[in-house]
């Protein structure tokens, strides 16, 4: 039996606005800036100390994914790179590879929202929603440094990663293989956990020697190994003899090495915790422990070696634990495996030409759950992704869109997530505006004011 605690308290309105957006990584801040910039009343909250979510304070780069031209997203990497002196770009397997430094990405984006009009509320937890007496979305409940507060709004935004605005609403989602219907429990289990790709804590090192220093995009990389013991074996090969001798954890087959256009940077994505429940404080603060030593493995890998690592070390590393997939939230519209598999274009669409590998990390063990990565063709994402069934005064954006679990794992990207924030931001002011409801919205009317700021539609 559950141990339970009941208490009633009466919880102050701080705060009203036309639009609220919640959750302050890409898909938010885009969404926040967009719908200022349509003239709504904004408030962003966000449970960190600074916006970025996953790009400043999950340390992850290089940014990913690509879209049609013209959208938010052009204009941030634009601003970013000019701050940034224009840094050498890659283009891989994994498309286009964009370097991002968190703390320029952090300058420009929280520049973007104070430009916009955005009031920015941090370290802002969600913690409830707020539902008026016919049981619509009107605001939320966060919890503060001065106890738990309300923040009223018109339309809100679920930018949060997790849904978590949307699952509380009562939405139905899908996590994993398995589907929760609306209103229904989660209980985590092997068939949901143990379907989810794992989580990671990204690190950069300092101290490369980039005359020698190869770089390794993924799994299927063929790089060779310059010189040294292991001269001219392909460096994919040597992670994977070092993970069967034991050398790398057991769930540790490829040391992803990203260029970050500064010399001597390299980003790393390697670190992988599997059957985590990420929803579960404790279960989170195992699974960062355990990943904050294979980041200590992984450096004496590489330098033990790899040629020019020698001298490397952790500069720095994310202040979260990074992770991959939780809920989709269930649209009146989903993103399908067709969809990417064919190159859907819709003219519902409010996100043109998304596209990268579907790409997913073994939820079980080590490498990518179907041998490798699989491409995709450019496909469009339709408004209704972006609307929750049977919910209203409610939209989401980012990587908890409906879709299923492989379409997830391409759109959860970055700049793919930065262009349905932009879209969601569009409905939401059309619906703060206009008193209606974003299944109301008539996606030609989204489509119309991007396609007037220049998104290629």
């Amino acid at each position: 039996m559950k141990e339970t605690y009941s208490y009633s308290a009466g919880i102050e309105i701080k705060y009203r606005c036309g639009v609220l957006v919640v959750g302050g990584g890409p898909a938010g801040v885009m969404a926040a800036v967009s719908a200022a910039r349509e003239g709504a009343d904004v408030i962003l909250a966000e449970r960190f100390g600074r916006v970025g979510g996953m790009m400043t304070v999950g340390n992850v780069g290089p940014l990913l994914g690509e879209t049609c031209r013209g959208t938010l997203a052009d204009e941030f990497i634009a601003r970013m790179r000019k701050l940034d002196g224009d840094p050498e770009l890659h283009r891989t397997r994994n498309g286009l590879e964009q370097p991002v430094d968190r703390e320029v990405a952090g300058h420009v984006l929280t520049e973007m929202l104070k430009e916009a009009g955005v009031k920015l509320l941090l370290t802002a937890a969600f913690a409830d929603v707020m539902k008026d007496g016919s049981g619509r979305v009107s605001g939320c409940i966060f919890t503060s440094q001065q106890g738990l507060f309300g923040v009223g709004a018109d339309i809100t935004v679920d930018c949060t990663g997790d849904g978590a605005v949307a699952a509380a609403a009562g939405a139905a989602y899908g996590i994993g293989i398995e589907e929760i219907e609306a209103g229904g429990s989660y209980e985590p289990g092997e068939d949901n956990i143990g379907s989810l790709q794992p989580m990671t804590l990204e690190f950069t090192l300092c101290g490369v020697d980039d005359s020698v220093a190869i770089s390794a995009w993924g799994g299927t990389d063929p790089v060779v190994i310059p010189s040294g013991e292991f001269a001219g074996m392909q460096y994919r090969e040597l992670c994977k003899m070092k993970n069967r001798e034991g050398e790398l954890p057991e769930n540790i087959s490829i040391v992803r090495l990203h260029r970050t256009g500064r010399p001597g940077e390299m980003n790393v994505n390697a670190t992988q915790a599997n059957g985590f429940d990420p929803f579960d404080p404790g279960a989170l603060g195992e699974a960062e422990a355990l990943l904050s030593e294979q980041i200590g493995i992984c450096v004496d890998f590489l330098r033990k070696y790899i040629p020019g690592y020698e001298n490397c070390r952790v500069k720095s590393s994310a202040d979260t634990v990074g992770i991959r997939e939780s809920r989709r939230i269930s649209g009146i519209e989903r993103v399908t495996d067709a969809d990417l598999e064919e190159g859907r274009h819709r003219d519902d669409a409010v996100v043109h030409d998304a596209w990268f590998l579907i790409d997913i990390h073994n939820p079980k063990g080590a490498g990518q759950a179907e041998g490798h990565a699989h491409d995709a063709k450019a496909y469009d994402i339709p408004y209704g992704a972006l609307v929750p069934a049977g919910t209203d005064g409610l939209l989401v954006a980012g990587r908890c869109i409906s879709g299923t679990h492989r379409a997830h794992a391409s759109y959860r990207v970055m700049i793919i997530c930065m262009a349905t924030g932009e879209a969601a931001g569009v409905a939401a002011a059309i619906a703060s505006a206009t008193g209606s409801e974003p299944a109301d919205i008539r996606p030609a009317d989204v489509r119309a004011i991007l396609t007037s700021r220049g998104v290629e539609l």
